[in-house]
């Protein structure tokens, strides 16, 4: 059985991506790793050549800064880097660079892969997620955040990357997954709000033209941690490829995210409260069809 890991990155230093992480935190299982890194502000290749390891693969690209539909060039950006994996691979492990896997969950990843391996109507495995939101103490878990997502699929050039790179598609239809007891920890919005402002700054321009930006944008803004919803106190232990960076935080988190329930409006409440007490969230978009 053949494991290929990919993903794509830019400006990885400039926008403090934990990429060099990300990628250490599946490679353990990865027979190889595709990593289309775009040409970069900043020192983000050499990032990436510093890894030194003999699974890494990278193939240098360059960005369509005028696509302004969806978020579609980080779909692209992901398709160059999949159909670089090698033809004989099994499984392809997709990993974004701000997400990570735990060491504990390795072993339950892997164990799926061979269990589905010749299963025919399996074509990925379906991970559940935990995002951190602005410290490494706090997940946000209402219903603005996604609960699941595919990130390992059986390799098959006819699988794409959709819209804005969340997910995939085979042959333009959803993907038949199943569930795993695994997790990816989502780090992309632990970040001091000065950090956080510069995100949605970066990350719109994929998806509006200046004019948005800066009429929407302002220089002045100040990023308003409420928007969270719900924050949850994480009582577990974080990937060790991720220790050093939580151990260099030069920000204090001192939002108290108590105030937050005076803050939703009484619509998001109300299917909240059916999801705590049903598990059913009312209306979730699922990019998948579980088998």
């Amino acid at each position: 059985m053949k494991v290929a890991g990919f993903t794509f990155i830019r400006n990885a230093v400039k926008n403090d991506y934990p990429i060099v992480e990300a990628i250490r935190s599946i490679l353990p299982i990865c027979d190889e790793f595709v990593i289309a890194v775009g040409q970069s502000e900043d020192e983000t290749l050499s990032l990436i050549q510093k890894i030194d390891s003999p699974k890494i693969k990278i193939i240098e690209t360059v960005w369509d800064d005028s696509l302004r539909e969806g978020g579609k060039t980080f779909a692209i950006e992901t398709n160059k880097a999949y159909h670089a994996i090698s033809d004989d691979t099994d499984w392809a492990f997709y990993i974004q660079g701000d997400e990570c896997v735990h060491e504990q969950y390795l072993p339950i990843i892997k164990q799926a892969m061979i269990d589905y391996l010749n299963q025919e109507n399996v074509e990925g495995l379906l991970f559940k997620y935990k995002h951190f939101y602005g410290s490494y103490d706090y997940y946000a878990s209402s219903r603005r955040w996604y609960r699941n997502e595919i990130r390992v699929l059986k390799f098959n050039k006819t699988v794409s990357s959709y819209r804005d790179a969340q997910g995939f598609r085979k042959n333009g239809r959803k993907i038949k997954v199943k569930p795993i007891d695994a997790y990816i920890y989502h780090y992309g919005w632990v970040k001091p709000p000065k950090g956080l402002t510069n995100k949605i700054r970066n990350f719109n321009q994929f998806y509006h033209d200046e004019q948005w930006i800066r009429e929407h944008i302002p220089q002045t803004l100040e990023f308003d941690y409420g928007n969270a919803d719900i924050l949850e106190k994480f009582e577990g232990t974080h990937p060790t490829v991720m220790q050093k960076r939580i151990d260099a935080v030069g920000w204090k988190f001192d939002f108290d995210p108590r105030i937050l329930k005076n803050k939703t409006d009484l619509r998001r409440r109300i299917l909240q409260g059916i999801e705590h007490w049903t598990g059913w969230r009312i209306g979730e978009y699922k990019n998948y069809k579980i088998v």
